[in-house]
């Protein structure tokens, strides 16, 4: 027995043909790519370390700090002494608090074995999807899509299926727009509100069409809800949990986090809830993947969702600002179109009309182009629409200064000035 086990664990002889030679690498992770937006952000910050003045509105991040209260909150910790391992879904006080804000803003009861805490956001859609996904799963994510969502799915040994919400529609998914693409071996639909990259928010009567049909079906519905405390004007988050009745709810899990609503992106902390089976079975996968979220974040989060939040309402009203001056300039300039953005901090821009055109000696077939044209020569950062599924657009974070984002959009307007459009 044991030589037979020598015997078939030999390396593999240099010589073979390549076709009998076993991959070097994982086919996985062959199947994904870079994120196009932090290869972006890295490309422009080492164009600023070289002394190019590059602005940026690639930024998936708030540029405002950490509220004081929430760092005062991680040193108190370490000065307790508060540094050792929890438990891999979080610590109780944390759960409480979660559990609290569900009650409080979204009118939601969970239960603490409902909830787990996780190293951000993301890092709980793929233990969500590792939990429920088995091979061969479909997963339908309406496009543009944050630029995750395909990568995470494939690693998950499910295949992802694309519906196209219409622009017309502000972006926004339709009960139509699934049915469209549902088959047989669908198991989960990604609902992302407020929307990364276009900035809509979904409507109730949407929401309330799109869950139930989806839940009475026993399709589940993950609902990425990270951006839920940018919204304006009166367009109000609804979380797709709280459209459902309890029985159905065991369909429905909520993705959230701390980065987007606390300036909290580095801290590496998120949360998820739902039916208790899947719970479980997420927990299971993070209890081998994780041990538990970093236990200093996990007070500073306590804080961060009970303390006062006024530094929540300060940015929010400054990203208000900036939001409406990014979309009366960018509607003034020639053969750009956009929807008004009602959350998040992203103006997602039709350049469809450049595009086989040519900007000064360039000739522009892609938005993929475009962008590095506008990197190299007008110094400034965007993402292409190709990295959230969407050729022909350019999506622009307002994460930055008013200032920032007026010189900004006069280098775009002068770049653009030299164009021809395409046919």
């Amino acid at each position: 027995m044991v030589k037979k086990e020598i015997e078939t664990n030999k390396v593999p002889d240099p010589s073979l043909p390549a076709e009998k030679k076993k991959a070097r690498l994982s086919s996985a992770t062959a199947m994904i790519g870079k994120s196009a937006t932090l290869e972006i952000a890295a490309k422009a910050k080492a164009m600023n370390e070289r002394g190019v003045n590059v602005i940026s509105f690639s930024a998936g991040e708030p540029d405002f700090d950490t509220p004081k209260r929430i760092k005062e909150a991680a040193k108190k910790a370490i000065d307790l002494g508060f540094t050792k391992y929890t438990d891999s879904s979080g610590i109780k006080d944390l759960k409480t608090a979660i559990r609290q804000k569900f009650l409080r803003e979204n009118n939601l009861h969970y239960e603490e074995a409902n909830i787990a805490v996780t190293p951000g956001a993301k890092y709980g859609i793929y233990a969500l999807l590792q939990s429920i996904i088995s091979p061969g799963d479909e997963v339908i994510i309406p496009v543009p899509y944050w630029v995750s969502y395909v990568s995470m799915v494939k690693l998950s040994r499910g295949v992802p299926v694309f519906c196209q919400p219409t622009e017309e529609y502000g972006f926004r998914l339709t009960l139509n727009d699934i049915k469209s693409v549902i088959t047989e071996k669908t198991r989960a639909v990604i609902i992302n509100t407020p929307n990364n990259p276009t900035g809509a928010v979904y409507r109730v009567h949407d929401l309330e069409e799109i869950v139930n049909y989806l839940a009475e079906r026993d399709i589940y519905v993950i609902s990425d809800e990270i951006y839920e405390r940018l919204t304006y004007d009166t367009n109000a988050h609804v979380s797709a949990a709280s459209v459902v009745s309890e029985k159905l709810r065991r369909n429905v899990v909520v993705v959230n986090g701390f980065s987007k609503a606390y300036a909290m992106t580095g801290w590496r902390i998120g949360y998820v809830a739902g039916p208790r089976d899947v719970m479980d079975r997420a927990k299971h996968f993070l209890d081998h993947t994780t041990s538990n979220t970093n236990t200093i974040t996990q007070y500073a989060a306590i804080e961060a969702l009970n303390g006062p939040q006024t530094d929540v309402e300060s940015m929010v009203s400054k990203f208000d600002r900036r939001r409406r001056f990014i979309y009366e300039e960018v509607s003034k300039i020639p053969h750009l179109r956009c929807i008004r953005p009602d959350g998040a901090f992203y103006l997602f821009v039709n350049f469809q009309k450049y595009l086989g055109g040519t900007i000064g000696d360039h000739k522009v077939n892609s938005t993929i182009e475009l962008a590095g044209l506008l990197l190299d020569e007008a110094h400034i950062a965007v993402v292409p629409g190709e990295a959230f599924g969407a050729p022909g657009y350019i999506r622009f974070s307002y994460a930055t200064s008013l200032d920032n984002i007026a010189e900004g959009l006069d280098h775009l307007r002068h770049m653009l000035a030299d164009a021809s459009l395409g046919d």
